[in-house]
């Protein structure tokens, strides 16, 4: 039935009441003062203390204090001969389930005790309700967002807090590659230390993981922690992140069956950004040449504006049109002068920085964002685009050795123009200039150039 403790200092009460109990089908272990009951409380679990409030030496109103405070889960019954309200009052403030005056029959023994356990096992399934709803609704938000910041900040809170963690670090595998992506319950000063020490021995540590996770013995670790667990987060075979939580005493089995729970959810929120990422990426995707499109250049010039402005650092816009590229479609045919294209993408990227960004902008034109590059460098990337085009037999693979040059116009911030869509107009203006003259040529931004024709602004591909 119960685990019971029995606190009386009087032989033949904690005898009486103790047999009646155990003849109830209760687990009975009697005490004969406050001291003991704690001796008790710490080395085993109770359900239920049944107390005298008068001890020779000590004050079971503190006992009962001590046990609503330090054992919240434990009902405290008291049993006196104090037949006075004031007393009763306060026991029943500091958490008595009953208030019982001696002598008491065995029969209201019995009610009391089993009201007591009653109100204890409602309690419990209450919390352990409300725990799980609260696990529930937190497993749902992280399964459901798909934004990788607020992804982070919601899952390593939830592991904080519904694991009764200390700390947390959330990794995420990026190209099988273990980062570590935010903390929770670490101020930010403490981060970096704390990080130094901890990624190496979680990288280490997930070669051999479980994907139950386990006790993680970590070495010389910065603060109040003592014990750590770590929790891979996996898809199936796929090891997508691992989740860290630092305890500064035991690890609490609830708290590591919450964090398999939430790193369940964690990983289908992770395998869903993945896919989320794909689409998105198929949105800024240029069909043909696999470059990226105007679309996501308006997107990236954006954000490149906005950190120019903060770090005060110029960049440079390429505007790029293959001279005479009609000839090729009208000799050779359309799919030739896609395979063209493609060609045309590889010869540019291989001109560039990986950081820089290359898009076709439309038909045979395409546009290159030169990060950290002013008008001078500018110059010498185009130059080295230039020579490159003209120099490369295209397609010689296929029998053709096409050859085929280019047009190039300049635009850099702050140089030329501090906003997005002056400055893409400057660089078009450039390169148009180029187009109505020798033509394989490089043009710099500058006042007074001549606006390009409507027509090239349309959708429909430019008849270079």
């Amino acid at each position: 039935m119960a685990q019971i403790l029995l606190v009386d200092d009087e032989k033949v009460a904690r005898a009486l009441y103790a047999d009646f109990l155990t003849g109830a089908g209760h687990q009975v272990v009697p005490v004969s003062s406050t001291t003991d009951a704690r001796t008790a409380l710490s080395s085993q679990k109770f359900d239920l203390v049944v107390t005298d409030l008068i001890f020779p030496q000590s004050d079971g109103m503190e006992l009962l204090q001590f046990v609503k405070s330090t054992h919240p889960g434990i009902e405290v019954l008291v049993i006196t001969a104090l037949d006075k309200v004031e007393p009763a009052v306060r026991a029943i403030k500091s958490g008595a389930s009953d208030y019982l005056v001696k002598p008491i029959t065995p029969e209201v023994l019995a009610t009391a005790v089993n009201r007591a356990l009653t109100q204890n096992s409602l309690l419990k399934e209450h919390e352990a309700l409300r725990r799980y709803v609260t696990l529930l609704e937190a497993g749902q938000r992280i399964a459901t967002t798909l934004d990788r910041d607020r992804l982070v900040e919601t899952s390593a809170s939830g592991f904080l807090s519904l694991c009764g963690a200390d700390a947390c670090a959330l990794y995420i595998s990026d190209d099988d590659v273990l980062q570590l992506a935010g903390w929770a319950g670490v101020p930010g000063d403490d981060r970096e230390a704390l990080a130094e020490v901890v990624t190496p021995q979680v990288t280490e540590a997930l070669k051999a993981l479980s994907r139950a996770g386990h006790e993680l013995q970590l070495d010389e670790v910065p603060g109040p922690y003592e014990t750590a667990f770590l929790l891979p987060i996996v898809d199936g075979e796929s090891r997508l992140g691992a989740v860290l939580l630092l305890f500064s005493g035991d690890i609490p089995e609830a708290g590591v069956e919450a964090g398999a729970y939430l790193g369940r959810h964690l990983a289908l929120a992770l395998k869903n950004l993945g896919r989320f990422a794909e689409v998105e990426d198929l949105v800024y995707l240029d069909d043909l040449t696999h470059l990226f499109n105007s679309r996501y250049l308006e997107l990236v010039l954006d954000k490149e504006f906005k950190n120019a402005t903060r770090a005060e650092k110029p960049f440079s816009l390429l505007f790029l049109d293959l001279d005479y590229f009609k000839s090729v479609n009208d000799t050779h045919g359309h799919v030739v002068g896609s395979k063209l294209l493609v060609e045309v993408s590889r010869v540019l990227k291989a001109c560039v920085r990986d950081n820089d960004v290359v898009c076709r902008w439309g038909g045979d034109e395409y546009v290159l964002l030169l990060r950290g590059t002013d008008s001078g460098g500018a110059l010498k990337v185009a130059e080295r685009i230039r020579r490159a085009v003209e120099s490369h037999r295209f397609l010689a693979r296929e029998g053709f050795g096409l050859n085929i040059t280019t047009c190039i116009g300049i635009a850099s911030y702050p140089e030329h123009a501090q906003e997005k869509d002056t400055l893409l107009d400057f660089a078009d203006r450039a390169m148009y200039r180029g187009k109505k003259g020798t033509r394989n040529i490089i043009y710099m931004a500058s006042k007074g150039l001549e606006a390009t024709p409507a027509a090239r602004h349309q959708t429909t591909a430019p008849e270079s």
